[in-house]
């Protein structure tokens, strides 16, 4: 699928949602129903310990008639490429093209845990992709073929997005951040980076919120505080879950014209696509924050 169409299909805002995973399937196909009834045009899903993302996206397809689904992303240590390219053509083959492949190389405390060892997650991507490329497939092929993004960072891994895939899905960054990897990525591939979003307008309460839900769990990750400090950010910054800057910058917190207007500064750095994540503070889904934001973010 050509770029410029693959963004016309998943429009301007989407959703990325990390606790379809952790309930029943009867909830999770309910509130995909509702994000796709709210006008978002892509649902984006992690893959965890407790979701598996192609059986994940296979649910959520099934629950809904329009919205793109899309894996935010699909650990390449989990199943092999060959696996992969099965069921993204299996997916995309049966639900009219509406499955988007987001893959990344995860973290290396992730990937041990599964027994693998994470070393050059670039050269390992990089050789997935040949891999995938490469498998054979006998079934019915989608028209057209499933698209696929990589969950890039740094500057080597958006130039393999590029370069062997329809664009970046970037996640836990700032517009600043788009706006190089749109630089890096020139005018065509897709760019659609996750932004987490928190309707709540108090600043004390909305940043503790905010490291609680978000930004002190994926402190814990290298990848992500070394793409902050390329951005400026230092270790004064990672400690206690972030400190006011770098929580605000990462968090989108406020009322929903705020949040319009940080959505609109990813759109304005270059992204064709902005995944909103709502920070489920009382142990829901955040559909009650969707519902308040889909009349400012979502395209009439």
């Amino acid at each position: 699928m050509p770029q410029h169409a693959l963004a016309a299909r998943i429009g301007r805002v989407g959703v990325w949602h990390g606790g379809l995973g952790r309930v029943p399937a009867a909830v999770a196909r309910q509130a995909a129903a509702e994000i796709e009834q709210l006008g978002y045009g892509a649902l984006w899903f992690g893959e965890t310990p407790a979701t598996e993302s192609m059986s994940q996206a296979a649910l959520l397809l099934a629950a809904t008639e329009r919205i793109t689904v899309a894996t935010g992303i699909a650990n390449i240590w989990v199943r092999d490429a060959s696996a992969t390219h099965t069921a993204a053509q299996t997916l995309a083959e049966a639900y009219d093209g509406r499955f988007l492949l987001g893959l990344g190389a995860s973290h290396a405390p992730i990937v041990g845990a599964r027994g693998h060892t994470f070393a050059k997650p670039l050269a390992a991507m990089r050789e997935y992709l040949a891999a995938m490329d490469a498998a054979p497939y006998a079934g019915p092929v989608a028209d057209p073929p499933p698209a696929r993004v990589l969950a890039a960072l740094g500057p080597k891994m958006l130039e393999l997005a590029r370069d062997r895939t329809a664009g970046a899905h970037p996640y836990f960054v700032t517009p600043e951040h788009t706006a190089r990897a749109r630089e890096i990525l020139g005018t065509g591939p897709l760019l659609a980076p996750e932004q987490a979003v928190l309707l709540e307008s108090d600043p004390a309460t909305a940043r503790s919120l905010a490291r609680e839900h978000h930004t002190r769990l994926y402190l814990q990750l290298p990848n992500y505080t070394g793409n902050l400090r390329r951005l400026g950010f230092g270790d004064e910054d990672f400690a206690d879950g972030g400190s006011d800057r770098l929580v605000d910058a990462i968090v989108a917190w406020g009322d929903a014209d705020t949040i319009r207007r940080r959505v609109q500064e990813h759109h304005d750095a270059g992204a064709d696509h902005v995944a909103v994540q709502p920070l489920a503070t009382d142990r829901g889904l955040g559909l009650e924050q969707l519902r308040e934001l889909a009349p400012v973010l979502v395209e009439s």
